[in-house]
């Protein structure tokens, strides 16, 4: 009897949780994320039925095997993710995360060439220029936004090319830092580099660290500061707040430079990483190209439901499933295959409040179905009278 009376109360306590918006967010991200494989399960037997068991073997566990890359390459995404995430809570799209974090590139890559500084804070000046550099991009949409009513989804698209061209021609500009023959920047100093983690093969450094203490620092912020407040409050109804004393257009400003700041530490961290050759360290080559890592930021923000802590999560799923996705190609398949994989799940992931609903009123007619067949005795008592 007291078994069951403890299933009861932790099966109680799990539909109630079911009924919580986390848990909502969650079962649509899991779903999608289902839905997504599903998908990508049918485009590889479609492709090569005979080889499909190996295949979808490598998408789903192959990154277990480099653990090192896939946290690494999940930095710069989780970054430009935490970008897209925290305006959104504003209620801001912030498409133009590519910008931010080229340009958050370029300055990291201006300190570490023409700034002569002592190696014990060499990179972290460095780090610091790639935020600003990320900040100053982000201000132009958040400006534009909130005194002109200017759709930041416009203008960031717009800074996106004026942001990738502008850099690739003071980089190609510039002597000390681009080597023409190679079309690539320089080696970086030794001393801007960030501290390797050790792991053999793997680039993988004390940016992992630094990322998630953002990611953290950025949920208290959010959810436990008045600023953080507001900016929620006026995403979830700005002419509500404008009327509650919530000054819109400096929390506009503020979040897009914030934003833009965080896509710009992204940057930082992706060209200022050690390199697994001695000697050596991350390039840029200025090929007239639209960083792609701001764009799977979208992708990650959109799957971790704009949580700064789903985020992390996020971001080395997203990460688990491109290294996969690349050792897929030892059985005959494209890796370009992953890119529909997370293609799917992210259109799934926009119908996030859809499926969480559809998800979350299944588990509940669920419970009400199992407690139906135990019926309250002061229940019946009340009702026969």
């Amino acid at each position: 009897m007291k078994i069951d009376f403890s299933f009861s109360k932790l099966k109680e306590k799990f539909v109630n949780f079911s009924k919580t918006k986390s848990a909502h967010a969650f079962n649509a991200t899991l779903l999608a994320i289902a839905i997504g494989l599903l998908f990508g399960l049918i485009v590889l037997l479609v492709a090569d039925p005979s080889n499909v068991g190996g295949g979808f073997s490598k998408i789903l566990f192959g990154g277990f095997g480099k653990l090192g890359d896939v946290f690494y390459f999940a930095i710069p995404i989780m970054m430009t993710g935490l970008a897209v995430g925290f305006a959104f809570k504003m209620g801001l799209f912030n498409i133009g995360a590519s910008s931010q974090y080229t340009m958050g590139m370029f300055f990291a890559l201006y300190v570490g060439f023409m700034w002569e500084l002592p190696s014990s804070i060499h990179w972290l000046v460095a780090i610091l220029a790639g935020l600003l550099g990320g900040m100053i991009m982000g201000s132009i949409p958040g400006i534009l936004k909130a005194y002109f009513n200017v759709n930041e989804v416009i203008t960031s698209i717009m800074l996106n090319y004026i942001g990738m061209y502008l850099v690739d021609m003071l980089i190609q500009g510039n002597s000390k830092m681009f080597i023409s023959d190679l079309s690539r920047t320089r080696y970086l100093p030794e001393s801007v580099q960030l501290q390797s983690l050790g792991i053999a093969g793997s680039n993988l450094n004390i940016a992992i660290f630094l990322a998630i203490g953002v990611a953290i620092v950025l949920y208290v912020v959010l959810h436990k500061t008045t600023f953080g407040f507001e900016l929620l409050a006026t995403g979830h109804n700005k002419h509500a707040s404008h009327y509650a004393g919530i000054n819109y257009k400096r929390n506009t400003i503020l979040t897009m430079i914030i934003a833009g700041g965080l896509a710009g530490l992204g940057g930082a961290f992706a060209i200022l990483a050690p390199s697994t050759i001695t000697g050596s360290s991350m390039t840029y080559e200025p090929i007239n190209m639209i960083a792609v890592n701001g764009f799977n930021g979208i992708a990650v923000a959109l799957l971790g439901n704009s949580n700064p802590i789903g985020i992390i999560f996020s971001a080395v799923f997203i990460s688990h499933i491109q290294r996969g996705g690349t050792s897929a190609s030892l059985f005959g398949y494209k890796p370009e295959v992953i890119d529909i994989v997370i293609a799917v799940i992210i259109y799934f992931s926009a119908f996030s409040l859809i499926m969480s609903s559809v998800l979350g009123d299944f588990i509940k007619k669920l419970g009400h179905k199992k407690n139906g067949d135990i019926k309250n005795p002061d229940i019946e008592t009340k009702e026969a009278e």
